[in-house]
């Protein structure tokens, strides 16, 4: 350390720290444009003058570095001259507007001119004329607005090793740009967005999609980690998948997610839907790489190695052992409560064990990761229903109701309570346990979902002759999964979308389904659905079976002592998981609907923090298993890196799966997995870049007080 002086004020820096640096963390501001603080030290803004004492000239902060007894002035006439006429002749090449440019009210250069008051009335302004490049995916280039301070080029090249912008020149202009003015894709772009990061102007900026919604900063940037309802730090994990480290990948999701090769298998992958490199091709295939790192992990990271607070004498019943109940059960443990699991089921799992077909999610998956939620020391008690859970707070300090939605809806259809009509969950329910279903040898599904898909694919498996499935919304809007539909019809299933439910025809047993072609399917300003037959377009189809999958609810009634709902949902207080009743919680589908595994899991760790907080506990769940870890920001030239496309997982094929409950998708294979994480655009590595700091940020500090904080 060094002692140096800044406008009368001592300061102890580390030697050699740029001068600048050693002001700015002081509080002390320095006017400066090309400097950024992950950046190396250029000094060609020549904002960032200052005088030294024992040097004639004006000397460059940024590069000045600091030495024992160095004294240094920031203010004086002729700073303010030479600041002056450096910003007058980078605002010559720089449109004079500035309400249009969507950098507008967040610009550096911007905030400059405020600080120092240049002024360019005696400037003849020039125009660039380069034309505005925005056929770039994720990123606009206005080279107009570009003022030569080189952090693009400099966070390409030196912190991103990408090496694609560099400086060109027009005519008698120079500015920034690719080599021949080529696309970034067609320049080997990896789309880090370090450059738009780095850019004080509206030059390099985000495309206003990507940032719009008011979301915050680090939520927009990394749109994946967002979208995931547990928030897990998916290009973290993905990263260490690219590397083969699949105990430290499995480690990053485990402190979110205590199933994660259940999610390999059958995670809804929201994450997918959001991620940036759709904006390129396709998006990585993050459910996938979970699924292979998770049956790679040996637990080295997280076996006996996560949080267990001492106990607590505090006593909590979680009622429903699928993923809510078991994530809210797990970390309540973990905080130290004794909890006990009520499932009225033979067997833990809720809908991942009786919902979910095997050919989806295989048993050994729910039985292994719910071994791992038990062996905490968790009570479980099975099949016990519970109906009044009223009655547990006379036993238990707090009661959370997990009890997922078990429970079919019948639409109001003409024929509806006729021999052969199933509901979905009872059908897949049975199908699960091996016992009767009730199915005849040609099946109807009434839904569009992947719940009905999955009602289908059963009845395939089951042996029904033919399975046909129908539903109101157009093909391109049905609500399953694309892979859910694509595989059915390769399995031999009728797919009718765009079709209305007339009725149900036959007199003691079901003989078919009448149906209308639907022209059109909206709603109203009331969310009532709008729906427009096609003239003469009803037909009938012959079946002795129809299972109704439009939905699901909790199987509970009024009697339980609770306020219910729409839909038979549990009524729980705004933004908690509090219930009317005090001490009584619910979580999961049990009070929003059907949806994934995954938001399960996530409402059963918000459940948790805030039981634990009800308990006298501080609701803190959080746990770090994987080791530290900090990505190499350099991440260097990838060949044609845009157009790397999505590797698809291995399915078995229909002739092999129609028939029995073998696993159909197959995930990725070994030498594959590297390939496809290595398409990750690892967004998350512009939230390294520091965030430069602008003069009003300095407002209200002793040192801008002393001097008036401002230049002219």
């Amino acid at each position: 350390m060094v002692n140096i002086i800044i406008d009368g004020i001592r300061l102890e820096v580390p030697e050699n720290k740029n001068v600048l640096d050693c002001a700015l963390d002081a509080g002390i501001y320095i006017p400066h444009l090309c400097h950024h603080p992950s950046l190396k030290a250029l000094g060609s803004c020549r904002m960032c003058i200052v005088e030294a004492e024992g040097e004639t000239e004006v000397v460059t902060s940024c590069t000045l570095k600091a030495k024992e007894g160095l004294k240094i002035n920031t203010n004086s006439d002729r700073l303010r001259k030479l600041r002056n006429l450096a910003l007058e002749l980078i605002l010559a090449g720089h449109p004079e507007e500035c309400s249009t440019c969507p950098n507008y009210g967040c610009c550096e250069l911007q905030s400059l001119i405020q600080y120092i008051g240049a002024n360019t009335a005696r400037m003849k302004h020039r125009s660039k004329g380069i034309k505005v490049e925005d056929g770039n995916p994720l990123i606009d280039h206005d080279m107009n607005r570009c003022v030569l301070c080189g952090r693009c080029v400099r966070a390409c090249n030196d912190v991103r090793g990408v090496k694609v912008l560099s400086y060109q020149k027009k005519e008698l202009e120079f500015y920034v740009g690719t080599l021949q003015n080529k696309l970034l894709a067609d320049s080997n772009c990896r789309f880090c967005n370090a450059c738009t990061q780095v850019c004080p102007t509206g030059s390099i900026r985000d495309k206003i999609s990507l940032i719009a919604g008011g979301k915050k900063k680090e939520d927009a940037y990394v749109p994946c980690r967002y979208a995931c309802p547990a928030h897990t730090d998916i290009p973290t994990y993905v990263r260490y998948a690219k590397e083969g480290k699949f105990d430290e990948a499995t480690a990053v999701i485990r402190e979110r997610l205590p199933f994660p090769k259940a999610l390999g298998y059958i995670c809804s992958h929201v994450c997918e839907l959001d991620c940036k490199r759709n904006a390129l091709n396709e998006p990585v295939s993050i459910r996938n790489l979970k699924r292979h790192a998770a049956e790679q992990d040996t637990g080295f990271y997280w076996k006996g190695k996560g949080k267990q607070l001492p106990d607590t004498g505090k006593m909590v019943c979680v009622v429903g052992g699928g993923p809510a109940g078991m994530t809210a059960a797990y970390y309540l443990r973990k905080q130290g409560h004794s909890v006990t699991i009520k499932e009225a089921l033979p067997e833990l799992g809720g809908m991942m064990r009786y919902g979910i077909p095997s050919y989806r999610l295989p048993r050994s998956i729910v039985e292994e990761e719910a071994a791992v939620i038990t062996e905490t020391g968790i009570q479980i008690e099975l099949g016990i229903r519970v109906d009044q859970p009223k009655e547990l707070r006379k036993e238990y300090d707090a009661v959370l109701l997990a009890i997922g939605t078990h429970q079919g809806v019948r639409l109001p259809l003409e024929g509806n309570q006729l021999q052969g009509v199933l509901l979905n969950a009872d059908f897949l329910r049975n199908a699960s346990m091996e016992e009767a279903t009730g199915m005849g040898r040609k099946v109807i599904v009434l839904g569009g979902g992947n719940v009905a898909f999955d009602c289908a694919r059963t009845a395939k498996r089951l042996g029904a002759e033919e399975v046909h499935l129908a539903c109101l919304e157009a093909r391109d809007k049905m609500p399953a999964d694309e892979e859910e539909i694509v595989q059915a019809k390769e399995e031999g299933i009728h797919i009718y979308p765009a079709r209305t439910f007339e009725r149900i025809c036959g007199e003691d047993r079901v003989n078919g389904v009448d149906f209308c072609e639907v022209e059109s399917f909206t709603f109203d300003e009331n969310r009532r659905p709008v729906i427009v037959k096609k003239a003469g377009s009803e037909h009938h189809i012959v079946a002795d079976t129809v299972i109704f999958a439009v939905g699901q609810r909790p199987d509970i009634t009024e009697e339980a002592g609770l306020a219910i709902g729409r839909g038979n949902l549990i009524a729980t207080m705004s933004d908690s998981k509090l219930t009317e009743v005090a001490g009584i919680f619910a979580a999961g589908d049990a009070i929003y609907g059907t949806q994934s595994v995954v938001k399960a899991i996530a409402s059963g760790r918000e459940a948790a923090s805030e039981i634990d907080l009800y308990l006298g506990g501080d609701g803190d769940i959080t746990e770090k298993l994987a080791p530290e870890h900090k990505a190499n920001p350099y991440i260097g030239q990838i060949e044609g890196f845009a157009g790397l496309h999505r590797i698809e997982a291995e399915v078995l094929p229909a002739s092999d799966r129609k028939d029995n409950f073998k696993l159909v998708n197959l995930g990725i294979c070994s030498e594959k997995i590297c390939n496809e994480a290595n398409r990750c655009l690892q967004c998350d590595l512009r939230l390294q870049l520091e965030e430069p700091r602008i003069w009003s940020d300095y407002t209200g500090s002793d040192y801008t007080d002393k001097i008036g904080g401002n230049e002219s």
